[in-house]
């Protein structure tokens, strides 16, 4: 009978001490002048990634060395898209890093050694709609030069 009692108390007072932890760390962390940044940075970054898979800027094709950059981005977040099972998106990046590429052919040639073959034809199929978009982007670049 006291082995029971004391246990309790024993549970209790542990639940008490890790409930005054928390409450501590939240204070400690709150108080932390750039934690409402940091919270505010790690919103924005997850509404980008949510609205913005798929959609990604196309960069300026005059700019080798931002096309460059855009194509390994894309290329790795279309990998790890597919990686986790996502492969509507992840195609959709990989259109987009195809869409840029100096050597598309061999590029696709690898992606079929690669990719599933329903993969691939998901891929396929959605290189006409990209290529449009980088067409009507430049469209509109051109336009600006103009002005």
């Amino acid at each position: 009978m006291m082995g029971g009692k004391s246990s309790t108390i024993a549970a209790g007072v542990c639940g008490a001490l890790f409930v005054g932890y928390c409450i501590y760390f939240d204070r400690k962390r709150r108080s932390d002048p750039n934690f409402k940044n940091r919270l505010r940075e790690r919103r924005r970054n997850q509404a980008s990634v949510k609205q913005g898979t798929g959609l990604s800027k196309l960069p300026d094709l005059k700019d080798a060395e931002a096309v460059q950059k855009f194509f390994l981005e894309e290329i790795q977040l279309g990998e790890e898209l597919l990686a986790q099972g996502d492969y509507e998106n992840g195609i959709e990046h990989l259109t987009n890093a195809i869409a840029v590429c100096g050597q598309p052919q061999q590029l696709l040639q690898v992606l079929q050694q690669t990719l599933p073959p329903p993969v691939f034809q998901m891929l396929l199929t959605k290189l006409p709609t990209i290529s449009q978009r980088i067409v009507s982007s430049q469209g509109s670049l051109n336009e600006e030069d103009l002005e």
